[in-house]
């Protein structure tokens, strides 16, 4: 297991679609623990393959009330509430920022584990705002996308001065 650098934003591999995996063997399970120990140390709660410059369909999700890391391989959302709820968001590859994001308040996922074989859950709250933020990073939409072009522009100017200050 390895821990691999995150791409950062801007990166423009953070806008480009994921492709589905396919093959079910060694390889995706050696890319699923280091993507659980990327996300650990990052530290995050979710994380995609894009995030590590990796264009595969493939999500880990860890939540403080989960005993381990859930894989998703291939997730689609299939069903959303008609419900909204508010959540602050924040992205592995854009570390010190945040903002409130409108998500649906319930969701149906369907995925295949890595075996390959297809399953089907419903999540709400975290869960499915997870899902959601998630299966955008995989379609190329990064999260920020989800905001107004002034609190876009506002918290991509606070990034860059966060990271002016790093260096």
């Amino acid at each position: 297991m390895t821990i691999r650098p995150i791409i950062r934003f801007p990166d423009p591999r953070l806008r480009m679609k994921a492709e589905p995996v396919s093959v079910f063997d060694d390889g995706l399970r050696v890319l699923a623990q280091d993507l659980t120990q990327t996300m650990r140390a990052a530290p995050g709660i979710g994380i995609t393959a894009p995030h590590i410059g990796v264009l595969s369909s493939l999500v880990v999700i860890q939540l403080e009330s989960d005993v381990a890391p859930r894989i998703f391989v291939n997730p689609q959302i299939v069903w959303t509430s008609p419900e909204m709820i508010h959540h602050v968001e924040g992205s592995v590859s854009m570390p010190g920022v945040t903002d409130e994001i409108e998500r649906h308040a319930r969701v149906r996922v369907r995925y295949q584990d890595l075996d390959g074989v297809q399953h089907e859950e419903e999540a709400e709250g975290l869960m499915a705002v997870c899902h959601q933020h998630e299966i955008d990073q995989l379609d190329g939409i990064f999260w920020i996308d989800r905001l107004s072009k002034l609190k876009r522009d506002r918290l991509i100017k606070k990034f860059d001065k966060l990271q002016r200050l790093k260096a």
